[in-house]
């Protein structure tokens, strides 16, 4: 019997089938590289979340001097006196509660350069070989490019963490219960980790997390 080659036909759905399985490879090829990235993103912004955790996990609810109370605002309206940044806290190194950490952004254009690490340094560029980058211009280590941690401080009631209180709110007294002062309330910290790529034009939210400070 003579010997018989392929036919067009039969070479061209060859090809086809060639292609079709190169291209499924590839997409899955950068499905895995895109899910292998978000996941070291994941892992970095859960370590920086947790060393704004670590850095506020010791410190009083409210300032140690002045603490948190209730003034006569303008109007006669109540005015919580005490909440964020007291005169003279202008560096990471003045927070001494948590209520200082409120509405703080550090990095990504925030109110402090960041991130920071549970000391409060600055977090630096790292390059493949493990050195920090240093920028060019001052010769000092460059900051974490893209990352942002911002804080939020809240209020909580004691009965239900997720009911959100005044600042100068009070419980009054009833019945065998004394009440509960303006600064005896819990608080609730959140802390939302941000990253913006060169490509981006807004930073995305990464990861978030909470936890409750006791009074």
């Amino acid at each position: 019997m003579p010997a018989r080659g392929f036919t067009l036909l039969e070479t061209a759905l060859a090809m086809v089938i060639v292609v079709v399985g190169v291209l499924a490879m590839v997409e899955a090829q950068r499905g895995f590289i895109i899910s292998n990235g978000w996941s070291s993103q994941e892992a970095t912004a859960t370590y920086l979340a947790n060393e704004i955790r670590e850095r506020i996990r010791t410190l009083p609810r409210h300032d140690p001097v002045t603490g948190l109370s209730v003034v006569t605002g303008p109007g006669g309206q109540p005015q919580a006196q005490g909440v964020g940044l007291e005169a003279g806290e202008v560096t990471i190194d003045d927070f001494d509660d948590v209520d200082d950490y409120n509405g703080i952004t550090f990095g990504g254009g925030g109110n402090f350069d960041g991130p920071i690490d549970a000391f409060g340094r600055v977090i630096p560029e790292i390059d493949l070989n493990g050195a920090v980058v240093n920028n060019p211009q001052t010769g000092q280590p460059m900051a974490l490019r893209g990352w942002s941690q911002s804080v939020a401080v809240t209020k909580v009631s004691a009965y239900d963490f997720a009911t959100t209180r005044g600042w100068t709110d009070t419980d009054p007294a009833q019945g065998a219960f004394p009440g509960r002062a303006v600064d005896r309330f819990p608080l609730r910290v959140t802390v939302t980790v941000r990253y913006q790529a060169p490509d981006q034009i807004a930073p995305q939210d990464v990861t978030t997390i909470s936890w409750i400070v006791p009074p």
